[in-house]
Formats: structure tokens, C-alpha cells, sequence
């Protein structure tokens, strides 16, 4: 049986409550702790981790890219983030693209996204510059996010993902 952890980083709480519903998911042997609760012996102990963070500015949060980076060797994971953008889009993904190559050791198992609400303080930030306002009218629609049906997604994630590590 597999030892699972699952981990994130989360400012407004969306990437914690996606983490919850995978970790809700697994069975067998698991834990769940924020990413600034991980120890070193966290990561040597887990045969496979869930890693979650929100999406900032199109990519990784700086406290999840060094992380990453440390992540040793052929260590299996699976990575998943929150982000107001719509689902699909290229915005959506270029996050998790980034940090599939921050893991270049690790194993990446597969991948998962949904939309989280965007802070009002990031969205009237954000919306008074040019370039990002289109986006900011964009991300408003995300404020009733994740929602059950997000979170019915992330827990089918967390089963397809045993399934792929028990195949590997």
C-alpha cells in the first residue's frame, strides 16, 4: 500500500479545499499538510505526493516553484492548481506546464485544474492596468469556485491517479 501525502500552498483557501476533496478520496495510508508543515522526512516516507498550489501571474508561487525544485529523483506526484482563469484555456495550463519542468527529477503522474475565486484586492489591483483587464472581467466569473462539481473533479483525479501509479 501506498504511503500518499498531500500538499499545498493556498492564500484564499480554493487550493486547500480542492486538496481536501483529494485527499478525502485516497485510501489507504495518507496524510495532508500545508507546504510550509512538510519535512524533509514528509517527502522521503510518501511513494507518491499531491502537490497544489494557486496560480499567480500565469505560473508557480515562488514558496511552490523552490519546492519543487527539491523534489528528489524518480519521485512520483501529481500536481494540481486553482486559477481564475477559464478552464482549458492556455492561462489554465501554463502554470501546471511550468511546474512539470521545475519537477524534472521528479515523475509527474498527471495533472488537474479548476477555477478558485480571485481575491477582490488581486482583482481591483489587477484591473487597473491595460493589459490585464480583460482577464479581471474574465476572472469575476470565478467567484462561486471550486464548487461540488470542482471538487467531484479533483476527487475522480485523486482515483485516476492511484490508478496510474499502481500501473507505473
Amino acid at each position: 500500500m501506498p504511503k500518499i501525502l498531500v500538499t499545498y500552498f493556498s492564500q484564499t483557501g480554493n487550493t486547500k479545499a480542492v486538496a481536501e476533496a483529494i485527499h478525502e478520496a485516497l485510501e489507504g495510508e495518507k496524510s495532508i499538510k500545508p507546504l510550509q508543515q512538510v519535512e524533509e522526512q514528509d517527502i522521503e516516507r510518501s511513494s507518491l505526493i499531491f502537490i497544489g498550489f494557486p496560480v499567480h501571474t500565469h505560473s508557480v508561487p515562488y514558496k511552490m516553484e523552490s519546492f519543487l525544485r527539491k523534489l528528489p529523483q524518480g519521485k512520483k506526484i501529481a500536481l494540481f492548481s486553482t486559477h481564475g482563469s477559464l478552464s482549458g484555456s492556455s492561462l489554465s495550463r501554463e502554470a501546471l506546464q511550468h511546474a512539470s519542468v521545475l519537477t524534472s527529477q521528479a515523475r509527474v503522474l498527471g495533472t488537474f485544474s479548476c477555477r478558485g475565486k480571485v481575491s477582490p484586492k488581486a482583482l481591483e489591483l489587477l484591473s487597473q492596468t491595460p493589459e490585464h483587464r480583460a482577464w479581471t472581467e474574465m476572472a469575476v466569473t470565478a467567484r462561486t469556485h471550486p464548487d461540488d462539481d470542482d471538487f467531484e473533479d479533483a476527487r475522480a483525479f485523486a482515483r485516476w491517479m492511484m490508478t496510474i501509479y499502481h500501473q507505473s
